[in-house]
């Protein structure tokens, strides 16, 4: 529950804020009209905090989202959309890291960052796991490989198979196809009754993804560890994850080895319009 309050000095009722309410529970009303709560609108706000947002004149706040919490936006400082176009385009996933550690203070900036991103009904379920031990990221390598065995032992000599026997051999050899020696692993994790967060997660791990190219970090999706997750208690047992929560899927960051000059090529995309 939440209480709306308006600045009667400051506004000047262009309605914007009723428009922008994804609830759609903001309405204008007599005296003024200034903008007020729909019968029962405090208990079903979302506190996404568009009303707060959108208002140019900083006439709206949330008791719960107060005013001097909600930083300006400055346009002159946002990337034009080349840089945007470009920076999107020229993202890598990094398989081949530096034998360095990535500060903590970055890993929680990154994480701080990444908070900001949609999620279903404003829910911000999403939680995460920091791995900062590169010993405890190999630890973890370890045990996919052990479940990459226990599904060959069950499976037939296929096409399908030969992949995992090849990461399996990898991995006796002294070479990690799994996390690809990253020194950190991201996990995130939700309540596994949300039936939103899976796709909170995925835009959640998308932004942090972004976020740390960035700043000049590597990353790439952990989908033999998400699996491994998924499938072998013993992983589950290792992660150590609140109660009655799910991996909802991985990252390996790091600093990048290598420098890409270049833009590799991609489909076209499948489109059909109506």
């Amino acid at each position: 529950m939440s209480e709306l309050i308006v600045d009667r000095e400051k506004c000047n009722i262009c309605g914007m804020c009723v428009l922008e309410c994804p609830a759609t529970i903001i309405q204008l009303a007599e005296p003024g009209p200034f903008p007020c709560w729909v019968e029962g609108g405090e208990e079903m706000c979302i506190l996404c905090g568009h009303c707060v947002g959108v208002c140019p004149l900083g006439a709206i706040e949330l008791d719960t989202m107060k005013l001097q919490d909600c930083p300006p936006v400055n346009r002159a400082d946002l990337p034009s959309a080349e840089q945007v176009e470009l920076f999107i385009r020229s993202r890598r996933s990094i398989r081949a890291y530096k034998d360095q550690r990535v500060p903590n203070e970055v890993l929680a900036k990154l994480i701080d960052i990444t908070r900001h991103a949609p999620s279903g009904s404003n829910s911000q379920s999403v939680q995460w796991l920091v791995i900062e031990d590169p010993a405890e990221v190999k630890r973890l390598s370890g045990l996919v490989v052990d479940w990459m065995r226990s599904m060959l032992a069950g499976l037939p000599a296929t096409p399908d198979s030969y992949r995992l026997d090849r990461i399996a051999e990898a991995w006796d050899a002294g070479i990690d196809v799994v996390m690809r020696d990253a020194p950190h692993l991201i996990v995130a994790h939700a309540p596994a009754e949300d039936v939103m967060a899976q796709s909170s997660a995925t835009i959640a791990l998308t932004t942090l993804e972004l976020a740390a190219y960035s700043q000049g970090l590597g990353t790439c999706w952990a989908g033999f560890f998400y699996m491994a997750a998924m499938m072998h208690p013993p992983m589950m047992e290792a992660l150590q994850l609140p109660e009655g929560n799910a991996v909802l899927g991985g990252m390996m960051l790091g600093y990048p080895k290598h420098k890409f000059s270049r833009v590799p090529v991609r489909n076209e995309a499948k489109v059909i319009w109506r």
